[in-house]
């Protein structure tokens, strides 16, 4: 767990030496909210609390993405990556750091979304609904962070950035993340159970506010969650045999 730490905090501070890496995962959600939560949705108290959970889900699909799918790329490529394999103490602690990192970076990434709910908007949560809503988030991770991985293990730099920028907008848009619940176009609301974003963010929303999960959307959420598991161990297998086998 040190050695992991140890990684960790130099992903960190290696990105943190660029602020713009830091200050652009937020912005977006961030603007999201600014734009389009706050004047049309932030006086109503129901409306704002689905809105800024749904603009959290965003962030952490923003984050996980680019985060994992382009850092990991980028990583590949650069010397460092292969010497860290040959030391003793294997990929484990090293691959334990990344994943730290990104969750850290997740977390700077939420912080703006919530603030300017908590500020700009009636959004309202109870401690216990807030509670929830970190398990949510957290479980709501999952796909997004494996998706990221898959893409980072399989890809090279440019390839993994023009991938992580074409599943973005679709995956959030036709999950639902940018209406509120029950409120999207026809289309929307068909394909949106079978996306993991729909799957994900329910959960959110089931935990601040009384929103009732839906049965496909979850199963969706399990089998997306399998799946993008899975191609992420094979991309890494893969990547593992082409470059030290």
């Amino acid at each position: 767990m040190s050695l992991a730490l140890t990684h960790a905090r130099y992903r960190i501070l290696e990105t943190i030496r660029i602020p713009i890496a830091v200050l652009g995962g937020a912005f977006f959600p961030a603007a999201s909210m600014l734009f389009f939560v706050v004047p049309f949705a932030g006086d109503d108290p129901v409306a704002a609390t689905y809105a800024t959970a749904s603009m959290v889900m965003f962030a952490v699909m923003t984050s996980s993405l680019f985060t994992y799918g382009v850092g990991v790329s980028e990583d590949r490529a650069q010397p460092w990556d292969p010497y860290l394999r040959t030391l003793p103490a294997g990929p484990g602690a090293a691959f334990a750091g990344r994943i730290l990192t990104g969750l850290t970076f997740m977390a700077i990434s939420l912080v703006p979304v919530v603030v300017i709910g908590w500020l700009f908007t009636a959004a309202t949560a109870t401690p216990l609904q807030l509670l929830l809503a970190v398990g949510a988030v957290v479980l709501g991770s999952l796909p997004f962070t494996f998706m990221g991985l898959a893409i980072g293990y399989w890809l090279p730099t440019k390839a993994a950035l023009a991938v992580a920028q074409i599943v973005f907008f679709p995956l959030a848009f036709g999950g639902g993340l940018l209406s509120a619940p029950n409120n999207a176009p026809g289309f929307v609301e068909a394909i949106a159970p079978y996306l993991p974003t729909r799957g994900a963010v329910e959960l959110v929303w089931a935990a601040v506010g009384d929103f009732r999960v839906s049965a496909t959307s979850m199963a969706a959420l399990v089998a997306w969650t399998l799946v993008m598991a899975g191609l992420a161990a094979w991309a890494y297998r893969r990547d593992e045999g082409a470059r030290f086998s």
